[in-house]
């Protein structure tokens, strides 16, 4: 592919030059405490995961009361709104949309309604098989406010409940019809639910809350460890893969919903998703993160005279390189933190600026030096072109391209928008083309062995690297997705 081709692409794709995972997940059982108040810090411990909406239901022994909208948590819930939402169970979403329209409707929880009884869904992830799910459910009556994923899956799981008069029945059913990478979190006016899909996917753990005063120990289930940090909730253990696990005045009661198949643990939760201070098997993120940039210092090592990162998640691979190569690491790129989502658009001038809005150059540190700049991935590649040219204009004399992860070559169908192959540039272009792209001096990529060194072991989903898929992707949902020169691998399929 010539330089002038990918040029011409840039307009178009510079705002869409980042990953995102769909949403995150959060759900507490807690007789005697404000539920809606531990579930909106919950929340909004996990507002990196999605900023296009926010939404708590509680249950309160009698009914489900559920409050969602457009908007950061922060936007959407007063401490009125908390104040009006009493109860002994919660569970709370922020969604990143990628299946389903940014709207009303598809912001989550999910309502479905069984007999009197009601139920809220909050779902990680995305499901590859529900257009005909949903289409069956159509034919039985069965009504639909969105075009979601999510609500396919909360319509099926009330659909079965009725069949089978037991809600954890009708769960597993559920588990047994949908594909794809979930983590949910379920209320009902007494319980609360957390399930996981077959490959464990998309993560989710589990928290207690002891016993203090005249309150009852708790429950909590989150996308994240650093959601339990935030409610005072100690970590237990993950919700193991295809497992269903029901918190109520029982205390907590787990069952095998589907039967466990291959581990895949997204490994891109590692490289970018997480918060740093979210724990792993025992191993922070920010370990993690230094480790690689240890990692692709000794693969691809430079002679330069600072190293900097990309905020936030190429700080810490920054500062591993920096001390495996023996290079200063420093302060090149300073964020604005209050960007992350604005109901005032920029004009058309503004919005030429693309990164500039969200990044700027410090001079005093890159001007007639040569830089080494560590970032965590690259997408379509518009981003790192920016941000190497206002390097550049800054003053560096040379930049020098880091990436602490492999190349992206690949679409993911489980929970990260990165649903079509022609928009990934690694799929289009060699390292020394995407180099020209960016403009920078030099491009490395981390090894995929050398990023599952640095993570703990496990059997990870590698796909959007190699194309090993651990779930099959039905011709309809994958059609047009993938380049006709590239075949994915199915595992286990």
């Amino acid at each position: 592919m010539h330089n002038s081709q990918l040029m011409a692409e840039v307009d178009d794709l510079c705002e869409q030059d980042t990953l995102h995972d769909e949403c995150g997940v959060f759900g507490v059982w807690a007789p005697g405490r404000d539920v809606a108040r531990l579930t909106y810090f919950g929340t909004f411990a996990l507002q990196h995961r999605g900023q296009d909406s926010a939404g708590i239901a509680v249950g309160d022994g009698q009914t489900v009361l559920v409050r969602k909208d457009l908007g950061l948590v922060n936007q959407v819930f007063s401490d009125t709104d908390l104040a009006a939402m009493p109860g002994k169970v919660a569970v709370g979403h922020v969604r990143y949309g990628t299946s389903g329209a940014k709207s009303w409707e598809a912001a989550q929880p999910h309502l479905a309604v069984i007999d009197t009884t009601i139920i809220a869904l909050a779902h990680n992830g995305t499901l590859v098989n529900t257009d005909s799910l949903r289409q069956e459910l159509i034919k039985l009556g069965v009504p639909f406010r969105s075009n979601t994923d999510s609500e396919v899956a909360a319509k099926l799981v009330g659909y079965y409940t009725q069949q089978t008069s037991h809600l954890r029945q009708g769960i597993a059913k559920t588990m047994e019809l949908i594909e794809g990478g979930y983590a949910m979190a379920l209320v009902r006016e007494n319980a609360l639910y957390a399930f996981r899909d077959p490959n464990g996917i998309r993560p989710l753990v589990i928290g207690h809350l002891e016993a203090r005063d005249d309150k009852p120990e708790g429950w909590v289930v989150a996308s994240e460890s650093c959601a339990l940090d935030i409610v005072g909730a100690t970590y237990v253990r993950d919700v193991n893969p295809g497992e269903i696990v029901r918190f109520s005045d029982d205390g907590m009661v787990c069952e095998q919903g589907i039967a466990a198949r291959r581990p895949a643990d997204c490994v891109f939760e590692h490289i970018y998703f997480s918060r740093p201070d979210t724990r792993v098997k025992g191993k922070s993120i920010y370990s993690m993160r230094y480790n690689m940039g240890c990692q692709i210092a000794r693969e691809s090592p430079v002679d330069a005279d600072i190293v900097i990162g990309v905020p936030d998640s190429g700080m810490p691979p920054a500062e591993g390189f920096a001390h495996q190569s023996g290079i200063p690491f420093g302060e090149g790129l300073i964020k604005n933190r209050y960007v992350q989502r604005t109901f005032i658009q920029p004009t058309q001038d503004l919005r030429k600026l693309g990164v500039r809005l969200k990044l700027n150059a410090l001079p005093d540190n890159v001007a007639g030096k040569r830089v080494v700049m560590v970032d965590d991935s690259i997408v379509r590649g518009t981003t790192s072109m920016q941000i190497v040219r206002m390097l550049k204009d800054a003053g560096a004399k040379e930049v020098h391209v880091r990436i602490n992860s492999p190349e992206v070559a690949w679409p993911c169908f489980y929970g990260i928008d990165t649903a079509v192959q022609e928009q990934l540039i690694s799929a289009r272009a060699t390292t020394q083309e995407i180099c020209e792209f960016i403009g920078a001096d030099s491009l490395a990529f981390l090894s995929v062995e050398g990023m599952l060194a640095c993570v703990p072991k496990g059997s990870y989903c590698t796909a959007c690297f190699t194309g090993e898929y651990p779930v099959c992707i039905p011709d309809s949902f994958a059609s047009d997705k993938f380049m006709e020169s590239k075949t994915p691998t199915y595992l286990d399929c």
